[in-house]
Formats: C-alpha cells, structure tokens, sequence
C-alpha cells in the first residue's frame, strides 16, 4: 500500500498562493490502453500535486527532445487532463514511456505493472533528461527522503553509517493488526542481524555480530509511503491484514535520535490502490486536489466525486500508496504506489476520521 502526503506548514502556503488554475482542480477519467490503469493511477495523482505542477511549467525544452522527454510528456499529460474536450490527454506520455529504452522492459505495453517501480522510473528519468539541473533539483527534493544506514558492532559498538535517498518510504505490515504509526516505528527500529549475516568490523578486523538500524535523515514536502505486503516465503503472496491511519500523519514518532528535519505533520491528499492478487490486479486512484474539495476516486475513464468528504470505503482486498503533503500544525497525509492488498475502512472515532486498510 502507498500513501501520499503534505507537509502541512508549506501545504497551506502552497494552496494560498497558487494561481485560480491550482485552487479548482479538475477531476476527469482516462482510457485504458491495455493495462494501463496503473499509470493511470500515477497521473492522477501527480495532478493533485501543484507543487510539481509549478515545477513543470517552468521547464521548456528544445523541440526535437519532445518526443522522448519524459518529464515534457509528462507536464503536457497534467496540462492536457485540464481540457475536457480531450479525448486521450496521457495517449503520448504512455507512447514515450513504451518508446524509452531505459523501461522497455518493465513499461510493455499489456503487461501489469507495479506502481512504485514505474514512480520511480518516472522520477529517475525526470533527473537524467531534465536539461535544467537546477529544476531538476527541485523535483528531486520535493520527493526525496534523505535516510542513514547504521550498522554497529555488538562487540566493541563501533558504528559504520551509509547515507542513502528513497523516493517513496518503504514500510513492512505484520501479520496481525497494524497502524500506519505502528509501521513507521518499525521502519526505525533497532534490528539484530540473524545468526550467519555477521559483518566486518572495521575496528575488530574480523567478522562480529551486528545491530542494524535505518534512521530518518530528513523528509521531503511530498512524501510517499509504499505499504509493503508481498512475502516471498517459497510462493509470492499479499498480506490482506488492515492498516489502520489517520487523515494527518505525525512524523514525530521514530525515536529520541530523530533529526529535526525528520520530523514535520502531514496531511492526506492522495490514495493509489490496487485490487487484485499478488500476480494481477487493477489500480484505481483516490484524491482530493485541494481542502476545500471532495474526494474523487478515479477507476481509469470513470471518475466519481465523494460528496459526504470522506475517503470512500473499498469494498475489495486492496493495496495502496499513499501521497501527503507538509503541514505546519498536526496532520498526515499518504499516497501509494505498489504491492499492497487493502481492506479500507472509514469511520469517526472521537470525531478523528480513522481509515482501517
């Protein structure tokens, strides 16, 4: 399952100051071209994002790099989903996809694909043919969650640290009960390397047993958790337990170590969801462009409008992502993108929306 979220001190700065074409966001379908529904998904998230919006709309490339430019395609797909009269907005950016070199394998056209591979593909791309490195920066910040690998002796303590970037938080659910807080802390948690898996210590000069421990560095504005729920213990199956979250996520929660950049509320804008099994499925969307709209879920050309405000509920086993965005006072948000079945819940509890998955 994937969430996407905002962080809420730069989200209501954000919407306050985005022009009239930001502030009323148009929720419309699109066409399937032979499971395509994944993408789909993708796009219309990316257009409830304004922030990556601005960003693409400052970025002009030559005209003989339109055709295979990835992130060009991709700001005239988000420009396009705005003209109602357009009959196939995303049809030359699913044509750019298929045509690059670089996804061919993973982005044939009628085969399934997995959402957060292809998020990342289309974010790595955006690095590497943005011809503007310093908006290709920006881009790169709005989703990047800076971690630190550290992996220490249980022998003399030493401590050896690996800085590494993730666009999506990847979080594992247990068998049982989960909540979304629950996974992240787990995310964090100290972890004893098991018998066999012993690391060189550069201090002993020998192998010695290990502690393994992944520390939050700093968040982005736009932050994506991946729900994990494929085990792969012989065969390849989903994990159907629900994860239960609110509508604010607050990021504050690791552990006393945390950095102060790791730390931050979020509010909740967008859900990617797939229904399916572990080896086929579809991919729908939920979203809610602005606070002051509804929410839409988005199942590729048909596109309803959730009137009672709430996050609808899902009546299938699902897997989602989830986007949310910065916030200033308490909140969290999620969007997702890959392997996660989901059964989504809504309910009031002590008048906090609760979403059980």
């Amino acid at each position: 399952m994937g969430l996407s979220w905002i962080k809420m001190a730069s989200y209501y700065y954000m919407r306050c100051n985005y022009s009239l074409d930001y502030h009323r966001v148009y929720v419309r379908g699109l066409s399937n071209y032979g499971l395509t529904c994944c993408i789909n998904a993708l796009l219309q998230s990316f257009s409830a994002t304004p922030e990556l919006l601005e960003l693409l709309n400052k970025y002009h490339p030559p005209e003989e790099a339109e055709l295979n430019n990835v992130p060009m395609q991709l700001k005239n797909a988000l420009c396009a989903m705005k003209d109602t009269n357009h009959h196939s907005p995303h049809r030359d950016f699913l044509d750019c996809l298929h045509r690059h070199s670089i996804h061919r394998m993973h982005l044939t056209r009628f085969t399934e694909h997995d959402a957060d591979e292809i998020f990342h593909s289309i974010l790595n791309l955006t690095q590497k043919q943005m011809t503007d490195k310093d908006l290709a920066e920006e881009i790169r910040k709005l989703y990047e969650i800076k971690v630190e690998t550290q992996v220490m002796c249980k022998e003399c303590s030493h401590i050896q640290k690996t800085p590494n970037s993730l666009y999506s938080l990847p979080l594992a659910i247990r068998e049982g009960y989960n909540t979304l807080e629950s996974c992240v802390q787990s995310f964090a948690q100290q972890q004893t390397l098991r018998c066999g898996e012993e690391c060189y210590c550069d201090r002993c000069m020998m192998k010695r047993p290990f502690t393994h421990q992944l520390k939050l560095v700093s968040l982005p504005s736009v932050l994506c958790i991946h729900l994990k729920r494929f085990r792969n213990d012989g065969i390849t199956r989903k994990l159907h337990n629900r994860v239960t979250f609110l509508e604010t996520l607050n990021m504050n929660i690791c552990n006393d170590g945390q950095s102060e950049n790791a730390k931050g509320y979020y509010s909740l804008y967008a859900v990617i969801v797939h229904i399916g099994t572990a080896l086929c499925g579809h991919y729908t969307a939920y979203i809610r462009p602005t606070q002051d709209q509804n929410w839409c879920y988005a199942d590729d050309s048909t596109v309803r409008q959730k009137k009672d405000g709430l996050l609808a509920s899902v009546q299938k086993d699902e897997r989602e992502c989830i986007w949310i965005t910065e916030r200033n006072s308490a909140g969290f948000s999620s969007h997702d993108i890959t392997h996660n079945m989901v059964k989504c819940i809504e309910y009031f509890n002590n008048r906090t929306k609760v979403i059980n998955i």
